[in-house]
């Protein structure tokens, strides 16, 4: 498909980033010559050959290189610690590594390196190399976070992945004249489709500035210089985008170019989707629509097209793609009925092939569909139900469902209720063990304004059950993210005595010691008081 848009439009921008611009002519050149300097070195399909590189014009000839020579690409991020990046390189087996040159000094690894600055990568025979690779054989191979501490490699096929890009175009119909943000890093498959979809349609991918994602300022700059109509954000990059254009709204008319917005890879909330009427869609009308998908299952499996007049209190991930098959089912795979929560499987072409080098994972996490006698079915681990109209809602990970004196909570329902709150701008809660191993729930939040912790639990215990009300409240500047805009949980700080003291907060055992805590409070007029059991 690349190849046919290169051959009818050779002059059309292919790539633009900070420095320079690279037309489709030169981009498949250059493609086809490093492909060729990769076959002579044993590449082909059933190979998988690593790209270690920030985001830039070489970057991109090397994933054209690697997929026209018949191979599987697999991102790295040169940035991880040294005993990630190791771990990775000998647990998929790749004896080539793509990178640049300020990656490879004093680092010493146990496989062939070749720098994609290199202009000598690029000397050769230009036309197209013969096509090698199947339907069935690899395209690319992501490492995603593993249960046992070290990541896993998720392998996807090139039948998966064609039918991913040809619905996002039916559906979305990218045209010529279009432009895309690159800005997802390439170890996360969000990524996959930056990377790919333009180049199926004759139109233009914009490259963000290494590090860019993490400033909203230089992602304003990319989408206004590059007159960028279509971009993605996780949720919790959404936040921290609308939050500077608020402080800084003289740049929102940067922003008129966007036509189309996708989110996808964390749950997106209703307070995100107000932000957004009214910062981009009440001006605009920029589209906003929510994915979801687990890289299991390349990239997205359903989606849903946000609409500004939306009245519901949370929005669906909704309908599958094509040829995918989504069920709600119980531990014995058993389909829910309308309303109930289960868990979200997924069925059809869009399946990883499974784990690379982990049968025994693959065997267990894609199981017979227990509805179509010979194919396969992927148990997600997320929990889901569907709604009335009939869309998904997607409801935490089964392993966020805790129990607290006997009782059960579902962590998201909690999230939402505190979002509702008038100056809480963005929320994470956690389930978490005391000295004697009792959990106990610990709400993480973004504020507007000083809060005191005695209205938000007034606030809460007019809808939720007492149970279900964090123990303590951390009020923090902005929720830690991973780099791949995910909340980063392992660098949430963990509630002590004083937690809520320090940050103007009261801390209460239950409703009649609130009430002692409220009174004091007014008797004294101050905002702050130190509880523990012996104030009591």
């Amino acid at each position: 498909m690349f190849e046919e848009q290169a051959a009818k439009k050779p002059q059309n921008i292919a790539l633009i980033s900070e420095q320079n611009k690279c037309t489709y002519m030169e981009l498949n050149n250059r493609a086809n010559q490093l492909a060729r300097v990769l076959r002579d070195k044993g590449v082909g399909p059933g190979t998988i050959v690593g790209i270690m590189a920030e985001r830039s014009i070489e970057m991109m000839f090397g994933i054209f290189g690697i997929m026209k020579a018949g191979a599987a690409y697999l991102p790295i991020d040169p940035h991880y610690p040294e005993q990630r990046k190791k771990y990775i390189f000998e647990d998929s087996g790749i004896n080539i590594l793509l990178t640049q040159k300020r990656f490879m000094e004093n680092v010493e690894y146990n496989m062939e390196i070749l720098d994609l600055e290199d202009k000598n990568l690029y000397t050769g025979d230009i036309e197209n190399p013969k096509y090698m690779s199947k339907m069935e054989d690899a395209v690319y191979v992501i490492y995603t976070s593993g249960s046992t501490g070290n990541p896993k490699g998720v392998i996807i096929e090139h039948e998966a992945l064609a039918n991913r890009i040809n619905w996002m175009q039916k559906e979305y119909m990218l045209m010529e004249t279009d432009v895309i943000l690159q800005k997802t890093p390439i170890t996360f498959d969000v990524s996959v489709w930056e990377l790919l979809w333009w180049s199926t349609q004759g139109a233009t991918l914009a490259m963000l500035a290494p590090g860019g994602e993490k400033e909203p300022q230089k992602i304003i700059d990319a989408v206004y210089s590059n007159k960028v109509t279509i971009m993605h954000f996780v949720p919790s990059m959404l936040n921290t985008f609308f939050e500077y254009i608020e402080t800084f709204s003289e740049e929102v008319d940067k922003l008129k170019s966007l036509a189309q917005i996708f989110t996808s890879g964390e749950e997106l909330k209703i307070k995100q989707l107000k932000a957004f009427n009214n910062v981009l869609a009440n001006r605009y009308n920029t589209r906003l629509i929510n994915l979801y998908g687990p890289t299991e299952a390349t990239i997205d499996v359903s989606y849903f097209n946000c609409l500004k007049e939306h009245n519901s209190h949370t929005i669906p991930i909704g309908k599958p793609i094509d040829n995918i098959k989504l069920y709600i089912l119980d531990k014995d795979n058993n389909p829910k009925p309308i309303g109930a929560p289960g868990e979200l499987c997924i069925a059809g072409v869009g399946l990883a092939r499974g784990y690379l080098n982990r049968p025994k994972l693959t065997d267990e996490k894609f199981v017979d569909n227990p509805f179509t006698k010979g194919e396969r079915m992927y148990r997600t681990g997320d929990m889901a139900k569907w709604n009335n109209e009939g869309n998904i809602e997607f409801l935490g990970r089964l392993d966020y469902q805790i129990k607290i004196r006997g009782n059960r909570i579902e962590i998201g329902e909690v999230e939402s209720q505190l979002l509702e709150y008038e100056y809480i701008k963005d929320t994470v809660v956690v389930a978490l063990d005391n000295e004697n191993d009792n959990k106990y729930l610990c709400a993480y939040f973004v504020a507007t304004t000083e809060v005191r912790l005695s209205e938000i639990r007034e606030y809460l215990a007019q809808r939720l059950p007492d149970y279900m009300i964090p123990s303590y409240f951390v009020r923090l500047e902005k929720i830690p993210l991973t780099p791949n805009g995910k909340v980063n949980r392992s660098q949430l700080p963990k509630p002590n005595k004083n937690t809520n003291t320090q940050e103007n907060f009261v801390e209460a055992k239950n409703t009649k010691e609130q009430a002692l805590v409220n009174v004091w409070q007014e008797v004294l007029g101050i905002e702050k008081i130190s509880v523990n059991d012996n104030f009591f």
